[in-house]
């Protein structure tokens, strides 16, 4: 069954195109339909602080106004928008600041932002809250090559530090290129973000790049290697091509597979995990959500690799380096620095399986409606990984070797083909 993978959605405030850390670059994802992250009951809100007709606030700059109308011809989607009310309400400017933010256009995107904080209202009820708003202004001035005020940051500490942390962090790296300085900066601002949101890819891109690595053990533990064993899921009656591609699998040499269904997989986790782990795997609103919180307890029950119904193995290279892997935790990142959460290998007990579960079970609870890929995809594992890496820099290294390739050394193992059901069954970008 298809993950919640490496198309993720833009979620406006705190999730836009991804950046480089040297040279923010254009993103490639799509705008949301229903929710912007770190709305939902945030942890640690200091929001009440009242907002409406601070003096620190610059006068309307001349980009919004130049902006204004006809002129927002740079992107059409955000003039549309913005014609709707000609810009005179928060949510508004919001929305054409994150159309504009999706789209590349970081000192617009700064300026809309900001013009939304100038029709706040000051009430920490009022949505989006303030901070979150000058949370990502600064972020887009960044990534727009421009640096920040003091004013301003010194502003959003007084209303969110982890927050304030987050940006002082992106700051040092990008500016300064201090990127232990930058991770120790931000310390765990990540947990006040969903997981899989930008801040996490952000934060890992800085961590996997200190030497040296912050994900290797000073000691490893008895050295374990990733079985070889595979599985896959699809929920019930599997299309040809996903039939075909369960049949050239199961051929593989020294790789047996194992595929579960809906009911097949139930069953273990209620025998494995308990009654709560069956009823939260039936409460899964897409068969995508319900791969991902299987494909977890799965790797961190029996080890072994894990791969999507709608990927197969290249070939017999690529069967060969999965066997031979010498790492007891292997992750790939996509293009946008997410964790691929529809082909990755562990061993039993995995350090970053565990921690991406927690993840996992604490938003099937606080966030049940929270977008698939930052619930239940590639978020939690993504999270994981960033929390390693802070414990590692406080001196708690893992036990465990760990292993973290790009985007290309994915394509050499792992290839897509054509699914004609995905035309045809609902997309789980749309739950």
């Amino acid at each position: 069954m298809m993950s919640s993978k490496n198309h993720i959605k833009n979620f406006g405030a705190t999730d836009s195109s991804v950046s480089e850390i040297e040279t923010p670059q254009e993103g490639t994802m799509n705008s949301p339909q229903n929710l912007f992250p770190g709305e939902e009951e945030m942890e640690g809100d200091t929001s009440s602080i009242a907002f409406q007709n601070e003096s620190f606030l610059p006068p309307m700059p001349t980009a919004v106004a130049a902006l204004a109308g006809a002129d927002l011809n740079c992107d059409l989607d955000a003039r549309q928008a913005f014609l709707e009310d000609g810009g005179s309400t928060v949510s508004t400017c919001f929305r054409v600041a994150n159309i504009l933010h999706t789209h590349a256009h970081f000192s617009e995107a700064a300026a809309f932002y900001l013009r939304a904080m100038q029709l706040h209202s000051g009430n920490p009820t009022e949505f989006p809250s303030v901070y979150t708003l000058l949370q990502v202004r600064l972020l887009c001035l960044l990534k727009s090559g421009q640096d920040i005020a003091d004013e301003e940051l010194a502003r959003l500490r007084s209303l969110h530090i982890p927050y304030a942390n987050y940006i002082s962090g992106i700051r040092l790296a990008w500016r300064q290129n201090d990127l232990r300085g930058a991770l120790e900066k931000i310390g765990s601002a990540y947990d006040e973000f969903h997981t899989g949101e930008e801040a996490d890819w952000q934060i890992l891109q800085i961590a996997k790049r200190i030497e040296p690595s912050l994900f290797t053990p000073d000691r490893q533990e008895e050295a374990k290697r990733i079985p070889s064993a595979l599985y896959m899921y699809w929920d019930n009656n599997p299309p040809p091509e996903i039939q075909n591609n369960f049949d050239l699998h199961s051929t593989l040499p020294g790789m047996p597979l194992k595929i579960f269904n809906k009911d097949e997989a139930q069953e273990w986790l209620y025998d494995i995990y308990g009654v709560e782990a069956r009823n939260l795997f039936l409460r899964m609103r897409h068969p995508a959500e319900a791969a991902d919180f299987l494909r977890l307890h799965v790797t961190q029950t029996l080890g072994g690799w894990w791969l999507d119904a709608d990927l197969r193995v290249s070939g017999s290279e690529a069967l060969k380096k999965m066997i031979s892997e010498p790492a007891q935790n292997a992750f790939f990142l996509t293009d946008n620095g997410m964790v691929h959460n529809d082909f990755y290998g562990t061993v039993p007990n995995s350090e970053i399986v565990s921690d991406a579960l927690l993840s996992v079970y604490r938003n099937c609870y606080l966030f049940p409606n929270l977008y698939i890929a930052f619930k239940t995809g590639p978020g939690p594992l993504t999270r994981a990984l960033n929390r390693t890496a802070h414990k590692s820099l406080n001196g708690l290294r893992p036990t465990q070797t760990i292993a973290i390739y790009d985007q290309h050394d994915f394509r050499k193992i792992i290839e897509e083909f054509d699914t004609p059901y995905k035309h045809s069954l609902p997309n789980w970008q749309n739950v």
